[in-house]
């Protein structure tokens, strides 16, 4: 669904985490950036999604990866999910979507016959230089590091 390619420089977004603190491509140059945008905090996949890689976050960051999750909640819903899961990373409140518009996951969605607008869940992994390294759209929520780490 997304507009971007393997190759294309990432777009040099800029978010706010569940603290407050600010986050954009910059802050990590030199690292391989992990950004993986999910529906809503709190739900089965989601949470299945970001405990995989919470349970694998000390082998991302002995191969020079960051990991940055990416939702439409507010940052009180964002600071309780990673409260509640103890995750290592940060997650962005992006209540204006506009990371997730930037990465071009937003659009129609299809949940028991009803179509509405939300976010494809998706990740982008982005090497030491800001270009896109690998796209995954078809998230195994349950294994996903796998999906990245090979």
């Amino acid at each position: 669904m997304t507009h971007l390619k393997v190759g294309d420089k990432a777009p040099d977004f800029l978010g706010v985490d569940q603290e407050g603190h600010t986050h954009q491509l910059a802050d990590y140059k030199g690292k391989k950036l992990v950004v993986f945008f999910y529906p809503k905090a709190n739900t089965p996949g989601c949470t299945a999604e970001a405990c995989d890689l919470r349970d694998h976050y000390e082998d991302f960051k002995s191969n020079n990866y960051a990991l940055l999750g990416v939702s439409a909640d507010n940052a009180k819903a964002q600071g309780n999910f990673k409260n509640k899961y103890q995750f290592p990373f940060p997650l962005i409140a992006d209540e204006d979507k506009t990371v997730i518009q930037s990465f071009g996951v937003w659009g129609p969605k299809k949940f028991m016959g009803k179509e509405y607008d939300g976010i494809h869940r998706t990740t982008f992994i982005i090497d030491e230089e800001g270009a896109i390294a690998q796209i995954i759209s078809d998230v195994k929520t349950k294994v996903h590091s796998s999906q990245i780490l090979g």
